[in-house]
């Protein structure tokens, strides 16, 4: 991946279950957040989907599909870079990855 700190289109995360960094959409709970999930193929805690325990230690988070609206990879270590990147704050989903074309 060569641009690492760009977001992108759900369609396209890795359903390996490796973690990435999503920007859930702001809803009647709260604004838009990143948060740190991955993709799990189903267990005895929950269906197939997208999943979030890192920021909620002992407590695993289901997202819907609609619930998340892009992600990009886990940023390498920089200890130049303070904090995390922001929410993804476009109007509209294509402007993401340059998929208008």
């Amino acid at each position: 991946m060569n641009e690492p700190d760009r977001w992108r289109h759900m369609a396209t995360a890795p359903r390996d279950g490796s973690r990435i960094l999503v920007t859930v959409r702001s809803s009647e709970q709260g604004p838009a957040e990143v948060d740190v999930a991955y993709w799990s193929n189903g267990d005895r805690f929950g269906a197939e989907g997208w999943r979030a325990s890192d920021s909620a230690p002992g407590c695993i988070v289901e997202y819907a599909e609609p619930e998340l609206k892009c992600w990009m990879p886990m940023p390498s270590a920089n200890l130049n870079r303070a904090s995390a990147p922001s929410p993804w704050e476009g109007d509209d989903d294509r402007q993401l990855d340059g998929s208008g074309i």
